[in-house]
């Protein structure tokens, strides 16, 4: 007979500011012995540094132009 025990693990996610550099440190510590996972949020500077970096192959102002054209075309013909 086999019997199976399950635990439940409640995660709680939380904002820290961190005043002290030595705090920033214990919060290291903790996540080198996997207590917790540390995730930094995304700042304005990363968001458009991705960006930049995808838009290699972004379309060009005058196909965005001409795609738009289109469309209002195809619109315009099944209005007439």
């Amino acid at each position: 007979m086999l019997i199976l025990k399950y635990i439940f693990i409640k995660m709680e996610t939380i904002s820290i500011q961190i005043k002290n550099p030595k705090a920033k440190q214990l919060l290291k510590d903790l996540e080198s012995m996997n207590l917790i996972t540390i995730k930094s949020k995304p700042t304005l500077g990363m968001m458009l540094e991705k960006l930049r970096t995808k838009g290699q192959d972004a379309p060009r102002l005058e196909e965005i132009t001409s795609e738009v054209e289109k469309v209002r075309q195809m619109r315009y013909d099944k209005k007439a």
